[in-house]
């Protein structure tokens, strides 16, 4: 029982870009590991090896590492939209076609 309500009260920490992005920089400024950097900062290595990734793939690609995840974050509610417009269209269209066999 007693696991099960430290599991329920952890909250997720949040980081800011700004601090990410000074992370990653210490990593790449330093000769230190990057286990050892995380552990210095108080964060999980696999979080800063995923930080230094999302780093240079947006810096490969020309973009900043908020512009790709602005860009992600618009892909997902497009998608979500588009599934809600053809969730609708849909429905109109069986509408069009009861309300057509009803008239004849």
């Amino acid at each position: 029982m007693k696991l099960e309500e430290e599991m329920t009260t952890k909250t997720r920490r949040r980081y800011t870009d700004e601090f990410k992005a000074e992370a990653v920089r210490l990593v790449r400024d330093s000769t230190r590991p990057v286990a050892q950097v995380a552990r210095d900062l108080g964060v999980a290595d696999h979080l800063l090896y995923r930080w230094r990734v999302e780093r240079r793939q947006a810096e490969s690609q020309g973009h900043t590492r908020e512009s790709l995840r602005t860009e992600q974050e618009e892909l997902v509610r497009l998608r979500r939209e588009n599934v809600t417009l053809k969730q609708e269209r849909d429905f109109l269209k069986r509408a069009a076609a009861f309300f057509a066999k009803e008239s004849r």
